[in-house]
């Protein structure tokens, strides 16, 4: 089997020499430039499965070469060399298609890090993305997005409403990449209590604090050579957003009543509901956190801007149901397709799952579905104002009535969860089939506290 082959671009000698010489004991061959027009020349005339480059050199920056890469040599990852502590170019890297970075003075183990990380890319990512069902413009734009992020090392920030598929995508971009053999540790921000969210984070040693009575392997420990997925990132309070930054930064981690720092290897996913950039507007956000999470952003589109995949996810939820899209009649398509799903994906699974359960014959009609908005049908004018206004205060009473009752089952059901679950709230919304701030809500509206 060939040697993977590797182009490495400076203008210094001695920093040449250690690269291909460290290559070289990797198994990989090396070719040398040392500026942007022999570089360039070079990736034309032939493959490479890595370019190493430094960013000032004699006829140009390494981030004109990475941009030139982006529309010439695509399928090559590039990595770029940046000066110590210049974060702001090593971003702006990134975000021009530089698969990583690598500082000065160089760390040998970083470098193979890197290195290795670049020849997992795989070839072909598609296959995974047919899991984002869609044949919606919208959808197809952001499989395409996904394909070029994961290829990245890069963090990707995933926005969007409640209910889109933020951690699929997530996951997506994290199976798609070098990384996809590591682990995915997903956490959801909003539901550690703010008094534990060290410990989760960062792990603890044995008797670091009461109740420590052995070593805790943090969250970021466990994504070790994977992805952490924050989710609900802006719950995250500011003292804890303080020491999120600086892990980032520095890629190192001190465990609770630790000595030392732990180096971590680690690709940081994240995603919210809510508009950071007006959070950091209004001081609910750092700055500084944001522009670090946000290198690339992924917008998930609501499910009322992607037309007619509607009827497509409803056919898939409804396979999965044990039925098939012929259970839907004309009257609930119809319904489908012009509701504005507020709750999107999650809401339409749920609505399916009720509806094939509620549905008497095996075919559901627009009534089965409950949609919450829906226009009633157009009833006949009553006979006279007294027989309209009596008929109105029967129908008003009567669904205040099953309101009522309705309620009471859904408070007693949540009641019976967080007793069956010792009062986890994370649990219990996992039994309950619900996110865990909308039983927070659920929670609160009801009195149960």
């Amino acid at each position: 089997m060939d040697k993977p082959a590797a182009l490495v671009i400076d203008d210094e000698p001695d920093i040449l020499e250690l690269l291909a010489l460290t290559l070289l004991r990797m198994g990989i061959n090396t070719t040398q430039a040392s500026d942007v027009t022999t570089a360039r020349t070079k990736l034309m005339e032939q493959h490479f499965d890595l370019c190493l480059t430094d960013m000032r050199l004699p006829d140009g920056d390494g981030l004109d070469l990475v941009k030139w890469m982006q529309a010439n040599a695509p399928d090559v990852p590039v990595a770029v060399i940046t000066a110590h502590g210049n974060v702001e170019t090593a971003v702006q890297a990134l975000k021009l298609g530089a698969f990583d970075f690598i500082s000065k003075p160089l760390d040998l183990s970083n470098l193979r890090s890197v290195v290795e990380n670049a020849l997992k890319l795989p070839q072909d990512v598609a296959p995974k993305n047919r899991r984002l069902l869609g044949r919606s413009k919208a959808l197809q734009e952001l499989r395409g997005l996904i394909e070029r992020v994961s290829r990245s090392q890069a963090p990707v920030h995933i926005c969007g409403e409640s209910g889109t598929g933020k951690e699929l995508v997530a996951r997506l971009i994290h199976e798609s990449g070098p990384r996809a053999e590591g682990p995915f540790v997903p956490v959801n921000c909003g539901a550690i209590p703010t008094e534990l969210m060290e410990s989760e984070f960062f792990g603890h040693v044995k008797g670091s604090f009461t109740g420590a009575v052995s070593d805790k392997t943090g969250l970021l420990q466990s994504a070790a050579g994977g992805s952490l997925f924050l989710d609900e990132i802006a719950d995250l309070p500011l003292a804890m957003q303080v020491k999120l930054l600086r892990v980032i930064q520095e890629q190192n981690v001190r465990p609770v009543g630790a000595e030392r720092e732990e180096a971590i290897d680690v690709r940081i996913l994240s995603a919210t509901h809510r508009d950071l950039a007006e959070m950091v507007a209004s001081g609910g956000f750092r700055e500084d956190l944001f522009y670090r999470i946000n290198v690339i952003e992924l917008r998930v589109p609501a499910l009322r801007e992607r037309g007619d995949d509607v009827l497509l996810l409803a056919e898939h939820f409804l396979a999965k149901l044990g039925s098939s899209g012929d259970a839907l009649d004309d009257s609930a398509r119809k319904v489908l397709r012009n509701y504005r799903f507020p709750g999107n994906v999650r809401e339409l699974e749920n609505m399916l799952e009720r509806s094939v359960t509620l549905c008497v014959d095996g075919k559901i009609s627009a009534a089965d579905l409950h949609v919450r908005d829906g226009a009633p049908p157009h009833a006949p004018a009553p006979a006279s104002v007294s027989d309209a206004t009596v008929s109105g205060s029967i129908a008003n009473s009567a669904i205040t009535n099953l309101g009522g009752q309705i309620e009471d089952i859904e408070r007693q059901a949540i009641i019976d969860a967080l007793q069956q679950t010792r009062y986890n709230k994370t649990a219990a919304a996992r039994l309950l089939g619900l996110s865990f701030r909308q039983l927070r809500y659920r929670i609160k509206k009801f009195g149960i506290e």
